[in-house]
């Protein structure tokens, strides 16, 4: 989070935030994929005031109008979530849920991705890294389909979608759905309101990587990874489509990319130590 205050020509005061799925960090900013928020909306504002003065203070938890936190009310809320799609499916309604992070290791998380798969609640999760939970298991996670995208840069945001009775409801978060993120550490989720900006993150965040058939692999019941096969689609990559969007020039991305810019990162380091 990072709030800027400035007094307006009244003698008012007006917050600017900006929220964001990662850390401040210039040469992360290079490597990792995430999604931040700009905003003046008054009611984040105050809401991330709060959390300041919390974290500044010795003083108990607030009460937030539009941000989720955890330990507080981050995980309570995807509880509460993903348990209204498994209610709408069970009344035959249309149910789907489709999340992106790091890894899913909270047991509390994935029992209730089971219960809401066993109600007939289409599930689709892009996990990067570690997913304890299992796909594809008849009478348990038939409904749960787990992808994972390896390419040129380390996928780190985090984006939770739900279809909630046709309102859709849409968070981003610097917390991925893990034991230290939501119990362990004070982390924030943001809900994405504007109709164009909940288009631009379900389509570039998450239609997209569903859409990958190069670089994305297949999570298996039994833990093993396969490549998502074509079918006899057209190519396509959603890191590349990212550069694209983005009028980012030059080649296409090689195994090895991140190695090498790592590589070379570090021999500048070591030179402009030298020069120091």
């Amino acid at each position: 989070m990072l709030m800027v205050v400035r007094r307006e020509e009244d003698g008012s005061l007006r917050r600017f935030t900006h929220l964001g799925t990662g850390n401040y960090h210039h040469r992360t900013a290079k490597l990792y994929t995430d999604f931040g928020m700009i905003t003046a909306d008054p009611v984040i504002g105050v809401d991330v005031h709060n959390v300041f003065m919390q974290l500044t203070s010795v003083g108990r938890g607030i009460e937030l109008r539009r941000l989720l936190q955890s330990p507080f009310t981050l995980l309570p809320t995807m509880l509460e979530l993903i348990a209204f799609e498994a209610a709408e499916a069970r009344a035959g309604r249309p149910a789907r849920i489709i999340a992106r992070m790091n890894a899913l290791t909270d047991v509390g998380v994935m029992y209730a991705l089971y219960e809401a798969s066993r109600a007939g609640v289409k599930i689709d999760l892009i996990v990067r890294g570690v997913c304890c939970l299992r796909p594809g298991v008849k009478g348990l996670s038939d409904n749960i389909r787990v992808r994972s995208i390896v390419g040129r840069f380390l996928e780190h945001s985090r984006v939770f979608w739900f279809h909630h009775g046709g309102e859709e409801k849409l968070y981003l978060a610097s917390a991925d759905w893990m034991v230290r993120n939501l119990h362990k550490r004070v982390e924030v989720g943001f809900p994405i309101r504007d109709p164009a900006l909940q288009a631009r993150v379900i389509t570039e965040g998450l239609q997209a990587y569903l859409d990958d058939n190069r670089q994305s692999w297949k999570m298996k019941s039994d833990g093993s990874y396969v490549t998502v096969k074509r079918n006899g689609a057209e190519p396509f990559r959603a890191q590349q489509s990212l550069l694209e969007r983005l009028g980012v020039p030059g080649r296409a991305p090689k195994a090895g990319d991140s190695l090498r810019r790592r590589k070379s990162d570090r021999k500048k380091r070591k030179k402009d130590k030298r020069k120091g």
